[in-house]
């Protein structure tokens, strides 16, 4: 065995190891898919390892046009008391995370409020949470920084050289899940796009190509009855309507927001996300991990009522700032669909809700039941609630239902 296939497989090895950790809390049937679940479990991890009272993790932004270094976004966190980190963007150079990034290297302080080795353009988000010592660890793959991983104590203290350690191997290990994610969003985004220009180029080369056939006929019938004001008038409302329908079509092309049959499974979930985050504002993304084989139209139409029956939960009652809408194939040809949130809801607790949950859930179970598979809500143990679907595959021609 070669050098670079041996790396290969030990690096697999490794990868598929920090995933056990992260998903083997629900029953096997988490997998990397849940990017919400997957990235709090890191936060854990975070806390776990560097013997802290909160973790939490930023995730790196792309440099804009004021910020051209970038920043990192506070979005995952475990242990923590309040909100008051989260969803926070923390500038290169600022507060112990900003020193992280622009160091490329671990950084720690005592007392972050009093600290004077970093600025303090967040501490009243650092007191309304009552942290004291705290640990910003820069999460690097290839020299590109993709996150910072924190832990931090309620109250003064001290971090050692183990705690920073520990932080910077889990930190490590993360990479994976955050690479692996971020490729899942690109692959889908190009299927989406692709989708997109083909759904354009074909309206546009038939109705728009009728719409002008059809104007230019309208124009020519005006030019043969220039003596009959009645029906030229008749001519010009007709020509006044055909201009208007090539104004929707130039819009429906810009937004093509409606879905329809023939559009592939992940663009439609994709649009609903879309919609979605225009709606309320909260974050929502879709992920997909591997190629789902063509599905009949009712495992699609479960799929998408999944969707919108977790959309809607997270809407009316999650209150939550981030949703992730994740697809993969499953064992021999089904499917897993999840959509998490990391809300609070009222009646948060901790287990798997009945299925008299939701209004619309009763009818997924039953439904996603008829074809062999599972509908299931269940609410994680630091907020959170993810509604899961697995359904087999289709039973071949000939064999009836499992």
């Amino acid at each position: 065995m070669s050098s670079h296939v041996r790396a290969s497989a030990e690096n697999a090895v490794d990868h598929q190891h920090l995933l056990d950790l992260l998903l083997a809390e629900r029953e096997g049937l988490l997998s990397v898919l849940d990017r919400v679940l997957a990235l709090r479990g890191v936060a854990r991890l975070i806390r776990e390892a560097a013997g802290a009272d909160t973790g939490f993790l930023g995730e790196r932004g792309r440099p804009s046009d004021g910020d051209a270094r970038g920043s990192a976004v506070i979005r995952w966190t475990a242990g923590t008391r309040t909100d008051a980190l989260q969803d926070l963007t923390v500038s290169v150079g600022r507060g112990i995370g900003g020193r992280a990034l622009a160091l490329g290297r671990p950084v720690r302080v005592s007392d972050y409020v009093s600290a004077p080795t970093i600025t303090h353009d967040y501490d009243e988000r650092v007191r309304r949470e009552a942290l004291g010592a705290m640990i910003a660890v820069p999460v690097v793959d290839s020299g590109c920084t993709l996150a910072v991983a924190y832990a931090g104590l309620h109250g003064p203290g001290v971090f050692g050289d183990t705690a920073v350690d520990e932080v910077a191997r889990v930190a490590a290990e993360a990479v994976p899940v955050l690479r692996l994610a971020d490729a899942a969003t690109s692959n889908v985004d190009g299927a989406v796009a692709a989708e997109r220009r083909r759904m354009q180029a074909s309206l546009h080369d038939s109705v728009g190509a009728m719409l002008f056939s059809i104007g230019a006929q309208v124009r020519d019938l005006r030019v043969d009855l220039p003596d009959n004001p009645l029906l030229t008038s008749r001519l010009g409302r007709i020509e006044a309507d055909i201009s208007a329908a090539s104004l929707a079509l130039r819009e429906s092309l810009l937004s093509l927001s409606e879905t329809g049959p023939e559009r592939a499974l992940p663009v439609e979930l994709a649009e609903h996300c879309r919609s979605f985050e225009a709606r309320t504002g909260v974050t929502c993304r879709f992920v997909q991990l591997g190629p789902v084989d063509p599905l009949d139209a009712e495992r699609t139409a479960v799929l998408v009522g999944v969707v919108r029956e977790g959309l809607l939960n997270a809407e009316k009652h999650a209150d939550a700032s981030t949703v992730v809408v994740s697809l993969a194939p499953a064992d021999a040809g089904g499917v897993q669909l999840a959509v998490a949130d990391d809300g609070r809801p009222e009646d948060a607790g901790t287990g798997t809700a009945g299925p008299g949950t939701g209004l619309g859930l009763p009818m997924l179970v039953a439904r996603g039941a008829r074809l062999g598979g599972r509908v299931s809500l269940v609410r994680d143990e630091d907020g959170g609630t993810t509604l899961r679907v697995h359904l087999p595959a289709a039973p071949a021609s000939g064999q009836g239902q499992g």
